[in-house]
Parts: structure tokens; sequence; C-alpha cells
């Protein structure tokens, strides 16, 4: 008894010491959560405990969310200052109290680091001078011109569901912390100078480096973090909905905040966390965030926003006095005074701007265009040269998109059928040069594509799946069908016609093919790129053999993405990128919940339990081992479940650059970062 009387003495004396510097005693989870103002001068506004205004109220409605909320300025409210006092001697005295983790003289449980990594340690040592796919010494100034990939914009604001926002917008904007692209998945400390992870995963918590500013000169707050998972969780795009609402509450003590997870279900949740961009939120205040913008925002990032033509192009301007220009995560990076976006219609229009030496750097994904094309002026006298650089991402997964919320693809067997009827072969030998190879895998190229049976590790995920999980799912991986020759064309075809007899399409008199109700088998493949065309005829004409009508309709870049946000299609072409650390993304591609969220990324709607476990499973995974298990079984179940006819994916990256830029030595395993890159002298 007396060794507790003497802790609880200790505690009081702490307590009474401390009373000044207390702003609110709270409820978090319902317990007791006392947020304590740090000594020393300027840390109330820099630690963003003095907000001020709408933050104050908005905040103050957030219970039991958020925890340590800022309260009345020290002295302005005396009887508030007795009443906390009171409160801190009657929670000591009983010996319950629940305060930040980051309290002064309080040693925490968790270290805090520089960098984290999704599994096992990241891979640069503290105190890392640079990474290293970049020069240190590389010389600044210039121009970079590129060629947008959208065909227009509307919009500067690209964190909401509505307009188009342009291109080069992440120049503009900063996460807490900033991605290696040469590991699967660290991060390293950038407005946030440190991260504090749980090892169960089950809290983030990051400090805020001092003297972080946005491009107005405003200096970045605890109240920006807070304010910007707020509002991304409220009103942001449906991905940022989907993760930040996973968080249960949020701790403040001076410049530390502090995420708790409803679980520690989801391990990436923390990665995700520290990647959220950090909105201005004065400026968001004072001009609204759901609506679309021209005028530009006031970001943290190395770049602003200067010359703006809408649809048409944009100029981003390096900031001279960019807050982060000497952290060792940005030595080497954002070489170029100016980066410029042109915009154009469509993919014919691109390429001729290219030949015309209207932008720098063209990626070309065309095997035909590679080989044919590249003989103009240009490239004669030598403005520009070919780069060829070997892939060593995942390819992921591109292919013909199924709609299966609405018939006739809501039928596997008729998946099936129409999966049969492409003749891979002879496209990737008469369009493509031969090219391409077959896209077998959601994770192509990499250790995360299943192969062959399944290994005990996934039979063990599998198999409580049995009863509902398509047949194929449990035998050798599914492939699509090669068509080596004319026979084995015909043979797939045979098989085609028995699977659409097995769900009640028949050919008619008139040849083309029917179900009981007379309806002929009819559908419209939707495209943006005019040089998908002549892929998506060949495949039309194949259809044609099975009395079945495709329409290949080609509609300009904001048409298409209307109607792909709103699932508004019946078959169109996407390809889906993968990481080497493939999470909560597949959530957004495949779950469940997601299959009929606007502008979500699961187009062809699956709705599948055993998928949902599989991706749980991916997130929850501690170590590699387990996330290679659950990615080789999701690969399973969705390549089972027919949901796209794979096409191809190429085993290099291939590019047209202006002669006069240069490169560093080492190019990252997700392939060349542009800002790391200058131009000569």
């Amino acid at each position: 008894m007396a060794i507790i009387d003497g802790f609880l003495t200790k505690w009081r004396a702490i307590w009474n010491g401390l009373g000044a510097r207390v702003q609110r005693i709270g409820r978090a989870g319902g317990m007791e959560t006392v947020h304590v103002r740090p000594a020393g001068p300027d840390h109330g506004e820099q630690g963003g405990l003095s907000h001020r205004g709408s933050h104050q109220r908005r905040f103050r409605d957030l219970a039991p969310d958020v925890a340590g909320r800022p309260g009345t300025a020290p002295g302005a409210d005396r009887r508030g200052s007795r009443r906390h006092q009171h409160r801190l001697r009657r929670l000591a005295g009983g010996g319950f109290l629940v305060i930040a983790a980051a309290l002064a003289g309080v040693a925490a449980t968790a270290q805090s680091h520089h960098g984290i990594a999704m599994h096992g340690e990241p891979a640069y040592p503290p105190g890392f001078p640079h990474f290293g796919y970049v020069d240190p010494a590389a010389p600044r100034g210039g121009t970079l011109t590129l060629a947008a990939q959208q065909g227009s914009f509307d919009s500067l604001n690209p964190f909401i569901f509505r307009g188009q926002a342009a291109e080069g917008w992440r120049l503009v904007f900063e996460a807490l912390t900033k991605r290696s692209q040469d590991e699967p998945f660290s991060l390293y400390g950038l407005i946030a100078e440190e991260v504090e992870m749980d090892p169960a995963r089950k809290w983030i918590r990051f400090r805020l480096r001092q003297g972080a500013r946005f491009a107005d000169g405003e200096p970045v707050k605890v109240h920006d973090i807070l304010w910007s998972w707020e509002t991304l969780r409220d009103s942001g795009r449906p991905n940022h909905r989907l993760y930040y609402k996973e968080v249960a509450r949020v701790e403040v003590d001076g410049r530390d905040v502090t995420f708790h997870f409803r679980s520690g279900d989801n391990r990436e949740l923390p990665m995700l966390m520290a990647l959220m961009p950090v909105l201005p939120s004065h400026w968001f205040e004072a001009n609204g965030f759901d609506r679309t913008t021209l005028t530009p925002i006031p970001g943290s990032g190395p770049y602003e926003v200067g010359r703006v033509e809408p649809g048409r192009r944009i100029e981003y301007l390096r900031r001279e006095d960019y807050w982060g220009r000497k952290l060792n995560v940005n030595r080497g990076d954002y070489n170029f005074d100016r980066i410029i976006y042109e915009f154009f219609r469509d993919g014919t229009a691109r390429f001729e701007s290219l030949k015309a030496g209207v932008y720098d750097v063209h990626y070309e994904d065309d095997p035909a265009r590679w080989v044919e094309s590249y003989d103009f002026p240009a490239m004669r006298d030598g403005r520009f040269r070919r780069l060829e650089l070997p892939m060593k991402r995942p390819a992921g997964m591109r292919g013909f998109v199924f709609n299966t919320r609405q018939p006739p693809f809501d039928n596997p067997g008729v998946r099936e059928a129409l999966t049969l009827a492409f003749d891979f072969e002879w496209a990737n030998e008469n369009l493509y040069y031969g090219a391409y190879r077959r896209n077998e895998s959601y994770f192509e190229n990499s250790d995360l594509a299943a192969s062959g049976l399944p290994d005990a590790a996934q039979r063990r995920l599998l198999e409580p799946w049995r009863s509902e999980a398509p047949p194929d799912t449990f035998g050798p991986a599914v492939v699509p069908p090669p068509t080596p020759d004319a026979a084995a064309r015909r043979e797939n075809l045979r098989r085609a016609l028995d699977l659409l007899d097995e769900a009640g399409w028949r050919i008619g008199t008139d040849r083309a093919l029917r179900n009981a109700d007379g309806r002929p088998f009819a559908f419209e493949i939707l495209l943006y790129q005019p040089d998908q065309e002549r892929l998506a005829l060949h495949f039309a004409r194949s259809l044609e053999r099975l009395g079945i009508s495709a329409d290949v309709r080609t509609v300009d870049p904001a048409q298409f993405e209307r109607r792909r946000r709103g699932f508004e299609f019946d078959m169109i072409i996407n390809h889906w990128y993968q990481s080497l650390s493939p999470g909560s993304e597949q959530w957004y591609y495949w779950g469940s919940a997601q299959a009929d969220e606007p502008a979500s990324r699961n187009y062809a709607g699956v709705r599948s339990a055993a998928v949902d476990e599989m991706v749980a499973r991916m997130t929850a995974a501690a170590t590699r081992d387990e996330l290679r298990a659950a990615s080789r079984s999701l690969d399973r179940l969705l390549r089972a479940g027919r949901y796209v006819i794979p096409l191809y994916w190429e085993p290099a990256v291939r590019m047209i650059v202006d002669s006069g830029l240069r490169r560093p030595g080492e190019t990252p395993v997700y392939g060349p970062v542009l800002t790391t890159w200058w131009r000569a002298e």
C-alpha cells in the first residue's frame, strides 16, 4: 500500500506542475483524455494548439473521434483553468489517467523512426544522404515539357469527385512522408520529421516538421493535418473515404499527431495515413472544398501552378522558397525550373505533336509504332533518341473488362465463352510485331502471381470458400486459352458455342445468337483511344463467327471518364497497375462494397466474399510470405471468375526522349522518375 501511495504522490506532484499547461480534458473511446500544451514559446501556434474560428468549432463536434482538442487559450478563462486542475487532481487521486503518448517526461513504448516499411525495415538508414536513384550533383534549371495522358482538364482540385483535375498536381501537394521508388513499400519523413508506429499497427504517430510552409507563406500546422484527414474522410474521393474512415480517434500533443485505428486487422492503414496529402485548411475554409476551381491552390510542394490554359496546357514553376529543398529525400530531385503538361484530344494528336517537337518525353506502348513510325525529321537529325529500359515492376492486368452488373455478362459461362473467342496470338503477330506477352496474372511479372496448383499456404486460405468460389480456383491457375494455329482457334470457338448454349444463347436462322426471348446478343465496346480500335475491331470480327454483334465506339476522353465512373458501359479496356506491395487499393479494385460506388475502380463489378477475404488477408499480412500467399490466392479467384479477357504486357519500357535530357545512372524498380532528370548545360 505504501508503494501505491508513493506512486500516486509522485504523479500528483507532476499533475500540479502541469496543470497550467492543460488546455482541455476530453473523452475518447470512453476514457478521460488530457491535452497538454508543451512548454516553450510558439508551440501553441506551430503545434496546432491555438486553432481558431470554424476549425475549433468543427473539431469540438467530432467527439469521440478526436481526443486532445484545442480549448481556451492559457489565461483566457481562469475558471476553466481551475476546473482542469480539479479534474486532474481527481483523476490522479483515483489512479486513472489517459494522456497523449508524447507527454513530456513519459517514455513511449514504440520508437520514433526516420522511415517505415510495410514489411521489415526500410532500406535506407537514419541520416542517409539521398536516394540511390538520383544524382545529388545534377544541375538545376530549364524546362521539361510532358504530354498529359488525359485529354483535357477543368479543375485544379484533385481531391474531389467533381471535374477532371489537371495532371501534375502531385508537384504542388505533399504528404506526411515520401515514398522510395526502389523499395516495395517504404516511406521516409517529409512533412513529418519523425514517424512512430505501433508494432501491432493499431496506431501511428507523426511529428510535424518545423519550418514546413505552403506556397503562400502560411506554416503547415497540426490543424492542417487534422483538417485534411477529416475533410478527405467525409468529402474526398472514394479511395480517401474508404481508408480514412478506419481512424477511430486522433490524439494531439504539441507537434505530435497520433491516429488510432478501429482495429489492427489492416496493417497497411498506418502506411496509407503516412501518404495522406496535407492540404492548406486556411485556403479551403475561405474558398470551399467541394467544388472545382481554376484558381491555383497553395500546396506545400516544390512547385506552384503558373500559367493555366484550361483543357490545353498547365505550367508548374519550381518554388525558390521551397521549405524542403535541402531534405535528404529531396536531394537530386525536382531539377527543372518549369514543368509543363500539354493536353491532346487523343493519341494521334499527341504523336503528331511529338513529331513537331512540342514535348520532350514520350512513352511508347504500341510496338507497331515503335517499329514503323519513328523515321521523322526530329529523330533523323538527333533531336530525339530512343530509350529502352527493362520492366522491373509488376505489369498488373490489362484486359477487356466485362461489366458484370448486367446481363449477359453477369453469367460466368458467357464471360468464359467470349474469352475463348479472342485470338491473342494473331493480334500480337499481325498488329504488334510479336512484341507483347500475354497477360495471365493480375500480378504479372512478380512473385505475387499464382502458377500451377495452389501450395499448402494457399490451400489453407482458399479451402473455407470451396462451396462459393469458382471450381477452377482449386486447380491449376487459370490461363487464357492459346491459339497457336487455325485448328486451335476452331476448337476454342466450338467450346465457346457450347458454353453459350448452356447459358441459353443459340444461333437463329439469321445466324445471329439469341436468347429464349429472341433478344440478339449485342453489346458495345467503349473506347477513348483511337489506337485501340484495331484491337477491338479484331475481337469484334471474331465474335461475328459466334453470331455476336459487338459495336466498337470511340468517344472523347471526358465522356469516356464520365461513363466509366458511373459504370455505364458493357465492355471497356482497362489496365490495373500493381505495386510490389499491394494492399488496401485492392479493396478499391475488387471489393464488394466498391462494386456500386461511383468512381471506384471495381469496373467489373466484382462481388465475392472470398475475394474480400483474400484482400483482408493481404492487408493484414505481417510478413512477405503471408502477403505472397494471400496475393496468389486472390489472383486465382479473379482469374477463375473471368472478369476480364486478359490482353498483354510489355517486358520493356520504351521511350522517346529529347536528346538534351540526362538521367541518373540507376533506374528504380518502379521505373523512371522524370523529376530526377535534368537538362544538359
